[in-house]
């Protein structure tokens, strides 16, 4: 105290006082709407797999599926996006499954829609790494590397497929060049000006993908680098961002969502179209296990993660909390 009064005049700390003034004064809110649910369907099984590296993650019959589809809407969750696990001998070079209106991601989207109608949206992963024998997201040459444009023509029949299965969102997700143009004018020649897309448009190749490889049991060998981003870069992002919006994008996203907020926030800055972000496999299974081995609290540390990435920019989130946070949102 001195003769002129307290100091310092300004505290801010009086914004933080209470539960009930911080929640006031708060300025990024999460909500149930925000959150997109990723899940894995397998070929081939009569009970869901556990994935090891991604604990309380599945791999779904096409029963528990629609289960968990139906308790994501029940959540408030806005979506379900599907990828789908051929069984090993069906897949070859040019990802056959991911094409044929029989494949399981196809008779997935048929399963989901028919449970849940249009009252989740039902979107579907649009690449070819699940189908392919070498687990690469596009077609090889004879040299062994992914022909971008010999893959735009699969992605085309995939996109066709995928709409005519019941897709009500299409997200291409290999980074190929061109691949939204490809797609857009694929699903307009069927007359399905409807169906949304979702563009990957800033996709790392990033080393948290790794427990993914197993919920999609990948062949890959080898690495991405060649077409998903150089983790080092920023600016290329946002020249894919516009070439992107350039082809028709209706939705853009950043994967991975945690290492790359910075992105995050410069193409939320730079668009007004809806920015996605995913959070990916390897950000889960890190706080899955820290939880495990009580070094942070799980909940706590789930619902920063969420907030940070909205804060950075993200309208919404895919994340496998989706439908439990969704759940405990609901009852606050």
């Amino acid at each position: 105290m001195t003769k002129y009064g307290s100091f310092p005049g300004t505290r801010p700390r009086r914004l933080r006082t209470s539960p009930a003034m911080r929640r006031m004064v708060a300025e990024t809110r999460l909500h149930p709407a925000d959150f997109i649910l990723p899940a894995f369907v397998r070929e081939g099984v009569s009970e869901p797999v556990p994935i090891g590296a991604m604990p309380g993650v599945v791999q779904h019959t096409r029963d528990s599926l629609r289960k968990a589809a139906v308790e994501a809407l029940e959540a408030g969750v806005s979506g379900i996006m599907l990828f789908g696990v051929p069984e090993d001998e069906k897949k070859d070079a040019v990802g056959t499954p991911g094409t044929d209106p029989d494949g399981i991601l196809q008779v997935a989207i048929r399963d989901v829609r028919a449970e849940v109608g249009d009252e989740l949206l039902v979107m579907s992963d649009l690449c070819l790494d699940e189908t392919t024998d070498h687990g690469h997201c596009g077609v090889l040459d004879e040299q062994g590397r992914v022909d971008n444009d010999a893959t735009l023509e699969r992605y085309a029949e995939m996109a066709q497929v995928q709409a005519d299965a019941g897709a009500h969102i299409v997200g291409p997700s290999g980074m190929m060049d061109g691949q939204i143009g490809v797609v857009r004018d694929a699903l307009d020649q069927i007359g399905r000006e409807d169906v949304a897309i979702l563009a990957y448009t800033a996709k790392y190749s990033s080393a948290f993908y790794g427990p993914f490889r197993e919920a999609v049991a990948s062949s890959l060998k080898g690495d991405r680098k060649t077409y998903q981003q150089d983790p080092a870069n920023a600016r290329e992002s946002l020249r894919e961002l516009a070439l992107d919006l350039e082809e028709g994008a209706d939705m853009v996203m950043v994967k991975p969502a945690g290492p790359y907020l910075d992105i995050l926030a410069k193409v939320a800055d730079a668009v007004d179209v809806p920015v996605a972000a995913y959070q990916i496999s390897g950000e889960y299974s890190m706080i899955e296990a820290a939880a495990e081995k009580g070094w942070i609290d799980r909940d706590k540390a789930i619902l920063e993660t969420l907030t940070g990435i909205k804060r950075a920019g993200a309208q919404n989130i895919l994340t496998y909390w989706a439908t439990e946070v969704a759940q405990k949102l609901g009852r606050q």
